[in-house]
């Protein structure tokens, strides 16, 4: 790491591995082949830039993404940031209300969508226009596009300067209201982000990785984007994850790291051994777990299996990913705990705020410079998410060992977080009372060794009515869509409540 750059903005990064290693690989997308270097994802960035500002689209603005992984979806990605503006990507799960909210709030001005999306954003925007909100551009594109615009006159044209305070992020991330927040971070929030992700892991740039989860996820946005953008390492970007061709990919590209998620360690577990197919994973040093617990019994098979250590990590959208890591060295990694605060602070707290000693059970706090500006145009929440001195309120319950590891026992929060991605429960028990026969409902999320959790939804019925736990799943799937739809529902008679006539959700979670 005694060549990569301290940590200052996206544009410093790239500038920095243009001049110093032009002709060394940034990104290679897989489906065509295509590799994109430091010196060719400098030009792109800054042809993006010169077209966005001849445009009209100043700095600041906000410009959203709508597109599965790629060469074209990583360059505008880090082109928008290096150009000043800020990114916002669009969750490709959301459903048509969450994009109406998030199109609307978000007040962006461009969204360079995929050819297949372009349909479902046609209703909200032709909304935005018809109440006079504003017009919002759309660029169709293909993921794997290399040329975007062909412009000679716009090769000299002076930008403006981008500043470590400047923002440069903004991701819709959900809450336990239903309504999604705003997430805001700044230059040096999401350029630390990588950074702690390039220290923790002794990352240089020799190290490539795999690039498994989506760029609408703050994962696959810092920890295998941004991180090689600070130590000039390269990342293999296919469209999605594959099951059937993730070690194929490893193998092929000579990957010395992969970055996954629970889920898709449980996929690989029940997947083939490369060996076995005759693929060389040698120069794998670790597997990085993140976004959700991951179960100590697949931690422990998939390092059997595979021969392959695993780190297990913790972040938030808050934090720009990393926040807690378990260390290089395996002689010093714990089962069962992401790890200790790394790059930021972490303490201990109870309910008035005090810190508490090493195994007492209180919310985790955190605080540093990859933690969040706030929520956008939300300033009571913000408020709320900072105490006096700056430290970030996580829902997270845990405690700290003797060592300062962290282990996670609970959340404040009654945030659903299935595979990694977030639910909020209010849009569970929403989309249910839509059905005739439902009277009350209320959604909680339960352990799950596929996903960290799954969703579990109580139901009462109205009297007289009938509806089998199978009838209001379909409904469900009309209403959500397959991932968001209950694994599990109970037809219960009532479901506990406190003095002030609230569902108590975590007290639901003893039904299943």
């Amino acid at each position: 790491m005694t060549d990569a750059p301290a940590p200052r903005t996206v544009r410093h990064c790239v500038d920095h591995w243009a001049e110093a290693t032009p002709d060394a690989p940034y990104l290679i997308a897989p489906e065509t082949g295509a590799v994109m270097t430091y010196a060719q994802l400098q030009g792109h960035c800054r042809e993006l830039a010169r077209v966005l500002l001849m445009n009209g689209i100043e700095p600041g603005s906000k410009v959203s993404l709508m597109m599965h992984n790629g060469y074209q979806t990583a360059r505008l990605l880090l082109g928008a940031m290096y150009a000043g503006m800020v990114v916002q990507p669009i969750n490709l799960l959301a459903q048509p209300s969450q994009l109406r909210y998030v199109l609307e709030h978000s007040d962006t001005r461009v969204v360079f969508a995929a050819h297949e999306f372009v349909e479902r954003l046609r209703e909200p925007l032709e909304a935005l226009t018809a109440a006079g909100t504003r017009d919002v551009a759309v660029f169709p594109l293909n993921p794997d596009q290399i040329d975007l615009f062909d412009d000679p006159y716009i090769a000299h044209m002076p930008l403006p300067p981008v500043a470590e305070p400047d923002e440069a992020l903004l991701m819709y991330t959900s809450g336990t209201t239903g309504v999604p927040k705003g997430v805001v971070q700044t230059h040096r929030a999401v350029v630390s982000g990588g950074w702690f992700t390039s220290q923790a892991h002794a990352l240089t740039p020799a190290d490539r990785v795999l690039c498994a989860l989506p760029l609408y996820h703050i994962n696959g946005q810092i920890v295998t984007t941004v991180a090689p953008l600070v130590h000039g390492g390269s990342v293999v970007m296919p469209h999605r994850f594959s099951a059937s061709n993730f070690w194929s990919l490893v193998a092929e590209h000579q990957c010395t790291w992969i970055n996954v998620v629970p889920t898709i360690i449980a996929y690989l577990l029940n997947g083939p051994d490369p060996r076995e197919l005759g693929l060389d994973i040698s120069r794998v040093r670790f597997c990085r777990s993140a976004s959700a617990p991951l179960p100590p019994e697949q931690h422990l098979a998939f390092e059997r299996r595979f021969g392959i250590g695993v780190i297990e990590t913790m972040g938030l959208t808050e934090t720009n990913a990393p926040a807690f890591t378990n260390p290089l060295d395996p002689a010093r990694r714990k089962v069962g705990s992401p790890g200790q605060a790394y790059g930021n602070e972490a303490r201990i707290v109870d309910a008035q705020g005090n810190a508490l000693p090493p195994g007492t059970p209180g919310e985790i706090m955190l605080r540093g410079d990859n933690v969040m500006k706030g929520y956008y145009k939300a300033p009571d929440l913000t408020r709320e998410a900072f105490d006096a001195e700056g430290w970030l309120h996580t829902g997270d319950v845990g405690y700290l060992d003797e060592d300062g590891f962290v282990f996670v026992t609970g959340r404040i929060k009654e945030l659903i977080i299935k595979g990694g991605e977030n639910i909020a429960p209010r849009e569970i028990d929403e989309a249910l009372l839509r059905h005739p026969a439902v009277l009350e409902a209320a959604a909680v999320g339960i352990p799950d060794t596929n996903y960290g959790q799954e969703i579990m939804a109580c139901v009462i019925l109205k009297p007289g009515a009938q509806a089998s736990a199978d009838d209001l799943r379909e409904f469900c799937r009309g209403e959500l869509g397959p991932y968001k739809t209950p694994k599990l529902i109970r037809l219960v008679d009532d479901l506990p409540k406190g003095p002030s006539g609230k569902v108590q959700r975590l007290k639901l979670a003893e039904l299943a």
